[in-house]
């Protein structure tokens, strides 16, 4: 059941992952969505589980997921990063197209 439960939030983070990298559009409710439940389910089959006792499947299957986890934090940080970028731009444009240029050092054209 655990093992179970890792491949589908690897399968999830790795489909999410996949669209931001493709330039695909992403369902970011969803995906987190799916997320959050996968972060619910593995709680609830954890409890009490010593990570000692873990069978070799499993320790392969959570390195799979840690690498999966590593690549979309950064595909989402490059697109948080891009978003940041554009709406600085966006900003900029807005508060230069509204200014009469009564405080600005530079002359208006």
């Amino acid at each position: 059941m655990l093992l179970e439960s890792l491949k589908r939030l690897e399968a999830t983070v790795t489909a999410e992952t996949e669209a931001l990298l493709a330039h695909r559009p992403v369902d970011q409710e969803a995906v987190n969505r799916r997320k959050s439940q996968s972060l619910l389910e593995l709680t609830r089959l954890t409890r009490g589980l010593d990570p000692a006792e873990l069978a070799p499947p499993l320790l392969d299957q959570l390195l799979r997921l840690r690498g999966a986890l590593e690549r979309n934090q950064d595909a989402v940080g490059l697109h948080l990063r891009a978003v940041e970028e554009i709406s600085g731009i966006v900003a900029d444009s807005i508060r230069e197209s509204e200014s009469d240029g009564t405080y600005s050092g530079h002359l208006r054209r």
